[in-house]
């Protein structure tokens, strides 16, 4: 027996509860993991609260870290003993765990079991959102709400390593400073400054040509109003709450916009993909290019805890659970 995080029911923090679990043999194409660290993402709020409906009794969580302890049959790539991450296998709150195996990466030397814990997730997101949602090229000025949070810092560096201007929203100095030092050239602090009035301002009125968006209702509007004509609007997350309903006609009205929300399910698909993304990953983050920052562990045990912090806006950059 282990202990996890199991979640019976929707609704608040209260529902995460530290269980012993049954953990069994690896079957056909899987592998048992030990794991070392757990990344904490918004995405697992969306789970516990049922915003994202889930089967219950279940374990959440998308990524983490840790040692193969066993392999299934069929398994080639991998071996009891070798350090792994992951991302996109559900059931990451845990101290021990079966999983697929081609869901698994194995680690380099050069990346420590935490920081892959932290950017399994986020970093392969930005990944995704940068090289392939809308290709960045050097010179373009670009928007990134929530540029202080685990996925801002990296989308962020990333860019100013690609050649982007990056204006980014935060809600404090604090917050404005560490993305500043994280590659983000112009912070607007959103709770004192109309972000929409001041990313105009700074490109000459132009607006941007995408704006990576991982806040949903209250940021909405006004990300539209940042577009230049035939811009993206990159929706990739709801941490103010979902999009409401709109009108097509309004993407038209703003200047013929377009629209997409990304998933790491679909882009991830194919294990090709992730792979290669995985590997630009590790790539900038050991060059130095993309630092992580790792501003918060908790015990897992505390999970409850860490997503009370996460959800009030208390955390920044990365959050890993020790198990």
């Amino acid at each position: 027996m282990t202990k996890a995080i199991r979640v019976h029911e929707a609704g608040g923090p209260e529902v995460l509860r530290w269980e012993e679990v049954a953990v069994p043999a690896p079957g056909k194409g899987e592998i048992r993991v030990r794991h070392t660290a757990v990344g904490l993402n918004y995405i697992d709020v969306y789970h516990r609260t049922g915003l994202y409906p889930m089967k219950y009794p279940t374990v959440i969580g998308l990524e983490g870290a840790g040692t193969v302890t066993a392999v299934g049959p069929g398994v080639r790539d991998l071996k009891e003993g070798d350090r792994i991450a992951y991302t996109g296998a559900m059931g990451a709150y845990a101290e021990e765990r079966v999983m697929p195996a081609d869901k698994a990466i194995k680690l380099p030397d050069g990346i420590d079991d935490r920081t892959a814990a932290a950017i399994m997730l986020k970093g392969t997101t930005a990944q995704y959102l940068l090289r392939r949602t809308y290709k960045v090229k050097k010179g373009e000025t670009i928007l990134v709400h929530a540029a202080a949070g685990g996925v801002g810092l990296i989308l962020c560096q990333w860019a100013k390593h690609l050649g982007c201007t990056v204006i980014g929203t935060v809600g404090s100095d604090e917050k404005a400073a560490l993305a500043r030092a994280h590659g983000c050239d112009h912070p607007i602090v959103y709770t004192r400054e109309n972000f929409t009035t001041r990313v105009r301002e700074l490109t000459g009125g132009a607006g941007v040509p995408v704006v990576y968006d991982a806040v949903g209702k209250d940021t909405w509007d006004g990300s539209l109003d940042c577009l230049r004509p035939l811009g993206l609007m990159v929706s990739y997350g709801n941490a103010s709450g979902p999009v409401p309903p709109f009108s097509v006609l309004t993407l038209s009205q703003k200047g013929s916009l377009y629209l997409t929300r990304p998933t790491s399910v679909t882009y991830f698909a194919k294990r090709s993909d992730l792979v290669k993304s995985c590997a630009e990953l590790f790539d900038v983050v050991t060059s130095g290019a993309v630092k992580i920052q790792i501003n918060q562990t908790y015990p897992l045990s505390e999970a409850a805890q860490a997503h009370r912090d996460l959800e009030a806006r208390k955390t920044t950059g990365s959050t890993v659970l020790l198990p």
